[in-house]
């Protein structure tokens, strides 16, 4: 394998951490957003294998280095997970959500909840009722979304993500950018942000709740994006979540705050064994 090439999974390329010794409990699965890619699970791979854990974290299709698909709806996106986990025979996982993965780890949660052990939801909704921010309105309305991606370069989107996350370095901005850099990227990003109407949603509600898995709620205090008070409904709606608020921290609070982060998941999956 050359140097920035990834294993594959169920055509999708993955990072991959395990423990020095036999792997204890479920493995973790992590799911990233938009417009990262598994590069946002760097700092956390290392410290789940650290507690035991084998930790996975795939490229979503037309992110990274995992090819689109299309149509690369959200419908799609969960199916490529279903896909995922066959192919590595994972089941059943703690999941690890944030911003989009949380949209199609969750439903993918819904429909086979046999396969989750337990869950760590981050700075993402799962509510008929949501409703986007204004960026991603933009995103979702033909024309503004592809005028909006076309007149943006990796400088400009370097800015963007600096100005978002007081964690994004370079390196970080060049594995999120290559999700963007192409037309091919840039229209599998908003095919996922038009297929998301939130009252798709509806179907699965109360399904979280009746999963009865253990589940942390670690959120960024200062997230514009996704505000505190999704975490806090997500507490009432699963029953016996725990939820931790990290201050100082917007969106990405992975990026913002990566040693706390850690910490938090690898106590959290500590408490399950």
């Amino acid at each position: 394998m050359s140097p920035g090439e990834l294993p594959e999974a169920g055509g999708l390329a993955y990072r991959e951490a395990m423990p020095d010794g036999a792997p204890q409990g479920s493995p973790v699965l992590c799911l990233h957003g938009f417009p990262e890619t598994s590069y946002m699970w760097n700092e956390l791979l290392p410290a789940v294998a650290g507690a035991g854990h084998r930790c996975v974290a795939p490229d979503l299709p037309g992110s990274g280095r995992s090819p689109a698909d299309p149509p690369n709806t959200w419908e799609r996106l969960v199916e490529a997970v279903e896909r995922f986990v066959v192919a590595l025979e994972l089941d059943p996982v703690v999941l690890v959500v944030h911003d989009w993965g949380g949209l199609i780890g969750l439903r993918w949660a819904c429909e086979h909840p046999e396969r989750v052990a337990a869950m760590v939801i981050s700075d993402t909704g799962f509510f008929p009722d949501g409703r986007w921010s204004g960026m991603a309105e933009g995103l979702r309305t033909p024309g503004t979304g592809e005028e909006m991606l076309a007149g943006m370069n990796r400088e400009s989107f370097g800015q963007l993500m600096a100005a978002s996350s007081k964690g994004m370095d370079e390196k970080t901005v060049d594995e999120y950018w290559l999700s963007l850099a192409t037309p091919e990227g840039q229209a599998a990003q908003l095919e996922m942000y038009r297929s998301g109407d939130m009252e798709k949603i509806a179907p699965y509600e109360g399904k979280l709740g009746e999963m009865t898995v253990p589940t942390l709620l670690l959120w960024g205090e200062d997230d514009p994006f996704a505000p505190v008070a999704g975490a806090h409904r997500f507490q009432r709606e699963i029953p016996g979540a725990e939820i931790e608020i990290v201050p100082g921290s917007g969106h990405f609070v992975y990026a913002d705050a990566p040693a706390q982060c850690a910490e938090a998941v690898a106590a959290f999956l500590a408490s399950l064994s």
